[in-house]
């Protein structure tokens, strides 16, 4: 959500501390704010988003914020103050529930039940904000616009305070609570909770100041507007966690690391995602595929359409897969000219072989010995020959999912070479600066997302307006369109320091460009030179002479990364981007462009190296299955 002059805010305990500093924030972007506090000093705060709203509105009929005198413990009052909001601004587009206390006495010596006793700070710190958010989604639901609630946690709820066990229980409460309300994102309303650590307001007066010092002094206010903005104005976060320190910056908890821990395997979603049920698929005495019969980088030269005939029985320990939708890959080109053939003289003795890396489908038939797989399951399949109707594959490689749909295919060579070479060849880590070439490509896509999920600052590059503005949805946090601007200029402008890791893709100049852009210590993943597939006499290597000075000057590292050799990691990242995308913190973009049938698998690898491509490029080999898929999400 883009904050802007007449959206309208209500923060709670907006009197004091974090909650005016947001409210004042939120007026100096022209936001129209309710200030909820139970201290007569809302009206002090309310008179200054008046003022800080000034300059963007004129000639209003009624007063650009108001203050309401609520104990948010108190659910009658707060739905007052929730519906006097709705009637003064006519919906609610930002709620932050900003009210916390904290508890007066050890935890021991605690005999009281008034204000600062154990049960008032859990009332004030967990009840309220659940009761604060239900009203407010009620509210958004009302109003039927998008919208966007922070709740306030703290650092606290995610690790230890020995000094106040209370207050740590409410905030971590709060946490998991508003972790937990991602589905709402379906309706438009995204629920993200921050967690900053030591702020400097009169709620921590009971800290031993050299224990703050010791975690990296109090952290600036200026941290935490700017993390309640980011989890308000990026659409990828709902259900998210914003950790604020003075160490790390910011930083997205759990990280990916953590989230491992409890991500579900293949066979637990298969059972959590809309399954599509059981197809029944004829079998073909025959079936056409595509086949590369010259090599060639002119993918439609080397290739040839052919019908080949099914053999019965089917091979033990083997399935046969009707194919529904194929990926396009930029390296299709290598494979037709044959350079995944390596090592092998006679290049042309092995021709005609079958072309095609990616497919999803449904499994027709079983070989003997089968016993994990059943007929009817849709199944991902990913080695040589998916360009094809149907094709028979050893059962160890094929990969049960959901659903046989284009996303899933995106998942496959593109998805999971950004998943596993960002973790793997470059480590991934956070709060690094992370550069993705080609980024609205089939894997840049995965690329930016993962890069950023790790609380990474991403940086894309891209040619046209219209990726850029795919990317930007994406959370890149800076777009460089070549077509508009000079990458060099602005990677020495805007980051003097260099880039941390770069995930390349392009070749040829851009390498040189992304080398000379890398910080020290800095790490480069080579997953492809996409400018050079098409030469005109094949893929030509290029020298770069001084790589290796720069490298040693800089203590950087040069990583290749060829995803075939990191098979026993497929089933384990396939799994985490499933959970990644079934829980909306990703998003998989397909090119809109239509390609149906195996007679435009050509026409679909020339469009993908024309550069108009965005996202995922695919083909549909079987729109009856494919429309059968689509009716079963309804």
């Amino acid at each position: 959500m883009e904050l802007k002059p007449g959206l309208s805010a209500l923060v709670t305990g907006g009197a004091s501390g974090i909650g005016k500093a947001l409210c004042v924030a939120l007026g100096e972007r022209g936001l129209f704010v309710t200030v909820v506090d139970i201290s007569d000093k809302g009206s002090e705060v309310a008179a200054l988003v008046v003022k800080e709203n000034a300059k963007f509105h004129t000639k209003l009929t009624f007063p650009s914020a108001m203050f309401i005198r609520c104990d948010v413990t108190n659910t009658r009052e707060l739905s007052s103050a929730f519906h006097k909001h709705f009637m003064m601004y006519g919906g609610l587009d930002v709620c932050i529930n900003s009210a916390g206390i904290v508890t007066h006495e050890p935890f021991h010596e605690d005999q009281t039940d008034g204000l600062g006793s154990w049960r008032c700070t859990i009332d004030v710190n967990l009840i309220a904000v659940i009761d604060c958010t239900r009203l407010a989604i009620q509210t958004m639901q009302a109003s039927q616009k998008p919208g966007v609630i922070i709740n306030m946690a703290s650092a606290a709820g995610l690790y230890p305070l020995y000094g106040d066990p209370v207050y740590a229980a409410s905030k971590g409460g709060v946490v998991l609570f508003t972790r937990s309300l991602r589905p709402y994102k379906r309706q438009g309303i995204r629920v993200n909770v921050l967690c900053p650590e030591f702020i400097d307001t009169g709620i921590i007066s009971k800290v031993d100041p050299k224990f703050i010092d010791s975690m990296g002094g109090f952290v600036p206010m200026e941290m935490v507007i700017k993390g309640a903005f980011e989890l308000i104005s990026n659409e990828n976060k709902a259900g998210s966690c914003l950790w604020i320190t003075n160490r790390r910056g910011l930083e997205y908890w759990p990280t990916p690391t953590e989230q491992e821990k409890y991500l579900l395997s293949s066979s637990k979603l298969k059972r959590r995602f809309s399954v599509i049920a059981p197809q029944e698929v004829q079998i073909p005495q025959s079936f056409e595929k595509i086949v590369v019969h010259t090599l060639s980088h002119n993918f439609r030269k080397a290739t040839m359409t052919v019908r080949a005939p099914l053999r019965l029985p089917i091979t033990p320990n083997h399935v046969f897969v009707k194919i529904v939708y194929a990926g396009v890959n930029a390296s299709d080109v290598n494979f037709s000219s044959g350079h995944y053939f390596d090592g092998n003289k006679n290049l042309t003795g092995r021709l005609p072989f079958d072309a095609g890396f990616e497919a999803v489908g449904i499994i027709a038939a079983l070989g003997e010995s089968v016993h994990d797989l059943k007929i009817g399951m849709s199944a991902a399949v990913m080695m040589f020959g998916c360009y094809a109707e149907f094709m028979t594959v050893p059962s160890k490689y094929v990969l049960p999912v959901p659903r046989p749909d284009p996303e899933v295919v995106a998942m496959l060579s593109s998805g999971l070479t950004a998943s596993i070479a960002l973790e793997k060849a470059a480590q991934r880590d956070s709060g690094k600066v992370v550069l993705v070439t080609a980024a609205a490509g089939g894997t840049g896509q995965f690329a930016v997302q993962l890069a950023k999920l790790a609380g990474n600052t991403v940086v894309a590059t891209c040619g046209g307006q219209e990726k850029a503005k795919l990317l930007k949805n994406l959370g890149v946090d800076r777009v460089i369109d070549y077509l508009n601007e000079d990458i060099k200029t602005i990677l020495k402008k805007e980051f003097p320091n260099g880039i941390d890791i770069i995930y390349e893709s392009v070749g040829g100049k851009m390498f040189d460009l992304c080398i000379n852009a890398l910080a020290i210590f800095g790490q480069m993943i080579v997953i492809g030179m996409i400018s050079q597939y098409q030469h005109e006499h094949g893929w030509e290597p290029h020298n770069y002479p001084g790589l290796c000075e720069k490298l040693l000057k800089k203590s950087q590292t040069l990583t290749g990364f060829f995803l075939v050799q990191y098979s026993g990691l497929w089933r384990q990242h396939l799994d985490k981007l499933f959970h990644l995308f079934s829980s909306g913190k990703l998003k998989v973009t397909i090119d809109p462009k239509s390609f149906v049938g195996l007679h435009s698998v050509a026409d679909a690898v020339e469009y993908l190296h024309s550069g108009k491509s965005m996202g995922k490029v695919m083909v549909c080999v079987d729109p009856t299955f494919s429309q059968l898929a689509a009716k079963s999400k309804l």
